[in-house]
């Protein structure tokens, strides 16, 4: 489904991805399945978003972005592909941002580029992120650090990775960051 009002140039759309109301996508772009791509967002043209992608409204994805499967991005965030911006000066390949399977980013968060964002991480929403993050970890602030650790279900896991949850999630995160 895309909307009347959105300007879609790419052909390169899976199927079930809605694309609503003043959005733009540019022709070089390409967008997975089931996608929801919010009213007012801006997708250029060294774009690649997976399946099963939230884009909530008012957020650009610039060129060198890659957004893998299943993640979430939330209103407003920011992506930066060029730290060192100056008018007319355009760089040889923008650096980008690579944001892994699962991982969701919080409303008015602002992503570097050159990083990445792990599977199943959390940047809570505000945060200023200038470095990359392991997946399953939660960061937040402004700039953000590290805070803790995120379960596939959402539950936070202290630095300690203790909390009120079974030790099956924390057997699962502990294998996981003994694999990187």
């Amino acid at each position: 489904m895309i909307h009347p009002t959105a300007i879609v140039q790419t052909t390169d759309i899976g199927e079930g991805t809605a694309i609503w109301q003043y959005s733009v996508v540019l022709k070089n772009a390409v967008i997975g399945k089931n996608c929801n791509i919010n009213f007012n967002v801006f997708i250029e043209n060294d774009v690649i978003i997976g399946n099963n992608v939230t884009v909530k409204s008012g957020v650009q994805l610039w060129d060198g972005i890659l957004i893998e499967d299943d993640v979430f991005i939330g209103p407003n965030a920011t992506f930066v592909n060029n730290p060192y911006v100056r008018s007319k000066q355009f760089p040889k390949k923008h650096i980008g941002v690579t944001v892994r399977k699962g991982a969701s980013i919080g409303a008015n968060a602002t992503i570097m580029g050159g990083i990445q964002i792990g599977e199943f991480a959390f940047i809570g929403a505000g945060s200023l992120l200038t470095r990359s993050v392991l997946p399953f970890q939660l960061w937040y602030g402004n700039p953000a650090s590290h805070k803790g650790y995120i379960t596939k279900e959402g539950e936070v896991v202290g630095l300690d990775l203790k909390s009120k949850s079974t030790a099956k999630n924390f057997k699962y995160i502990n294998q996981k960051l003994t694999q990187i």
